[in-house]
């Protein structure tokens, strides 16, 4: 046997068909051989045997060798189930693992998520979100210069609204909870 052409489709095709047709025709020539064992014991009388003793001890036998048939039908079929686990397992599997990279890279692609661009979309939401919470400005970041024939764009303050205490410009600080609502006192 080669190992080499085994370790092919068509090696392992071949193979495991030659076994299932061997293991096929021995589970026959067994069924054959306990009819014949049966019908022979069945026939033969040992000194001492009761009435029916010679069709129960032939059945006996012939249960034994039944079973090995039907336990080599099933060597049969565990070989067929062997090429198929081969098949799927070992030549389908290249095939199959680039049908689901592709399926993946299509469905990132269609939902707009890059891999290396998810982690800078969470960076900055998450310092927008940390910077209007707090009521700071976000960092001011380069503008173009504005051409002669253009205004200067207008920007509105993040916090629109005077607040009790609070002194107006563009350096107040941030009013704190406590600043409106009385402080109680621990019991």
């Amino acid at each position: 046997m080669d190992i080499e052409a085994l370790m092919t489709q068509k090696g392992m095709r071949d193979f495991t068909a030659e076994q299932r047709q061997t293991f096929t025709t021995d589970a026959t020539q067994i069924r054959q051989l306990a009819q014949i064992i049966q019908a022979r014991l069945a026939n033969t009388q040992i000194d001492g045997d009761r009435t029916g003793s010679a069709g129960r001890r032939a059945r006996k036998v012939a249960r034994r060798l039944t079973k090995v048939a039907r336990l080599i039908d099933k060597a049969a079929a565990e070989t067929e189930a062997a090429n198929a686990v081969y098949l799927r397992e070992v030549i389908e599997l290249p095939a199959r693992r680039a049908r689901e990279l592709e399926k993946k890279n299509d469905r990132r692609q269609r939902l707009g998520i890059a891999a290396a661009n998810v982690h800078d979309k969470v960076g900055k939401s998450l310092t927008t979100s940390t910077n209007t919470l707090s009521g700071m400005q976000p960092p001011v970041q380069p503008q173009p210069q504005p051409h002669t024939g253009q205004q200067a764009p207008q920007y509105v303050s993040p916090q629109p609204f005077q607040f009790p205490g609070q002194t107006s410009g563009p350096a107040a600080p941030v009013p704190n909870i406590g600043d409106f609502f009385g402080q109680q006192e621990a019991l």
